[in-house]
C-alpha cells in the first residue's frame, strides 16, 4: 500500500480517486490554497503526488523522502518546481493531449461570443425582455477577418483549423513551428498582431513568454481588435490589458484564465473587469467536458500505474523542461 496525495481536491475525478483506493491505496485529498507546510507535511510519507494548480516548491519536494513520481492531472507544468524534481529523480509528468480539441473550441466559441457581441445583448434581453436592431448591437462576421495565434502547437494547431473553417484568415507567431497547413506563419509576434482582428493565446507559460502580450503588444492591437486568452493568465500582462480596455484602446477581450485564480468579483486586481460589457469572464473551464475529463482520469490512472509499479513513467508532452528528464522516464511522440 502507497501514500498518495492529490491536491486540488475541487477539480473531482472520481475515477481516479476509487481506482487507486480499491488498489489498496491510502489516498489523501488537499484543496487548492493548501499551505506549503500543510503540503509538507503531507508528503513526508507519499510515494505518489497528484497536482493540478497547487504550486510544488523545491522545499515541498525536498521534504517528500519517499517520493516517487509527481503526476500533473493537466497541462501546464509552470507550478512545479521541475529541476528539484530532477535533482532528486523524480519524475514529473503531466497530461497533454486529452483537451487538445475541448480548449481550441472554448477559445472559438469565446472567439464568436466576442463578435456576435453575446454578452451585452444577454444582458439587454434580462433587463428588458426584447431589444431591437440598433447600432449597439451590430455585430462582426468572422469570414474574411484575419486571427492571430500566438503559439501554434496542439491547442493552437486546432484553433487553427477550425478558424480556416470558418474561412477566416489565420496568422501564427511561433518559434518552435517552422510550417502549418492552416496558418501562415509570422516571425515578428508585434507585427503580427498590428494585422490581425483577433488575437487568440495559445503558448505556455515559460520565463520568455511572461508578459508576452504586454503594454508594447498591446499597442499594436488595432482599436475594433479582440484578444482571447486560454493558455495562461500571465502570459499577458493583465494589468496594461485593464489599463487599454478602460482606455477602449482594444474593442474588447474573452478571458479564461488569470494570473491570480480565482477571480473575485471584488478585492481582486481584476475585479474590474466584470463590470464591461466587452469582456467575458470564463473560470478557467476551457477544458471541463464530459469526453475531456473522461480521457483525463484515464491517461492519469495509467500514469500513476507506471510510478507505482516502479516502471518508467512514459512523456508525451515535447516541453523541453519535461524532456529534459534523464531517470524513471521514456519519451514517445
Amino acid at each position: 500500500m502507497a501514500r498518495i496525495v492529490r491536491t486540488d481536491r475541487e477539480l473531482e475525478v472520481p475515477r481516479v480517486d476509487s481506482a487507486l483506493r480499491a488498489a489498496g491505496h491510502e489516498l489523501v485529498l488537499l484543496p487548492g490554497g493548501v499551505s506549503e507546510d500543510e503540503l509538507l507535511r503531507e508528503l513526508r510519507e507519499a510515494e505518489l503526488l497528484l497536482m493540478c494548480y497547487t504550486p510544488v516548491t523545491r522545499r515541498a519536494i525536498e521534504a517528500a523522502a519517499r517520493l516517487k513520481g509527481i503526476v500533473k492531472y493537466g497541462v501546464g507544468i509552470d507550478a512545479i518546481d521541475i529541476a528539484a524534481a530532477r535533482s532528486r529523480g523524480i519524475p514529473v509528468v503531466n497530461v497533454p493531449e486529452y483537451a487538445e480539441e475541448t480548449v481550441a473550441e472554448g477559445a472559438f466559441a469565446l472567439l464568436i461570443a466576442l463578435a456576435k457581441k453575446l454578452k451585452p445583448i444577454q444582458r439587454a434581453m434580462d433587463r428588458e425582455g426584447w431589444i431591437w436592431p440598433a447600432r449597439e448591437w451590430l455585430a462582426s462576421d468572422l469570414a474574411g477577418k484575419t486571427v492571430g495565434l500566438v503559439g501554434l502547437g496542439r491547442i493552437g494547431s486546432s484553433f487553427a483549423r477550425m478558424a480556416a473553417a470558418f474561412r477566416m484568415r489565420v496568422l501564427a507567431c511561433d518559434p518552435h513551428v517552422s510550417q502549418s497547413a492552416h496558418a501562415d506563419l509570422r516571425t515578428d509576434l508585434r507585427t503580427m498582431i498590428a494585422e490581425c482582428d483577433f488575437v487568440s493565446v495559445h503558448c505556455v507559460l515559460t520565463p520568455e513568454t511572461r508578459h508576452l502580450i504586454g503594454e508594447g503588444a498591446l499597442c499594436c492591437m488595432k482599436p475594433t481588435a479582440f484578444l482571447v486568452n486560454v493558455s495562461r493568465g500571465a502570459i499577458v500582462d493583465e494589468m496594461a490589458l485593464l489599463r487599454a480596455l478602460q482606455e477602449r484602446r482594444i474593442a474588447g477581450a474573452a478571458l479564461d484564465v488569470f494570473s491570480s485564480e480565482p477571480l473575485a468579483r471584488s478585492g481582486h486586481p481584476l475585479s474590474p473587469l466584470y463590470a464591461m460589457d466587452n469582456v467575458i469572464l470564463s473560470p478557467h473551464l476551457g477544458f471541463y467536458s464530459y469526453e475531456a475529463m473522461a480521457r483525463l482520469e484515464a491517461e492519469t490512472l495509467e500514469r500513476c500505474r507506471e510510478v507505482l509499479d516502479g516502471r518508467p513513467v512514459t512523456v508525451k508532452s515535447t516541453d523541453p523542461r519535461l524532456r529534459a528528464q534523464t531517470r524513471g522516464v521514456r519519451f514517445v511522440g
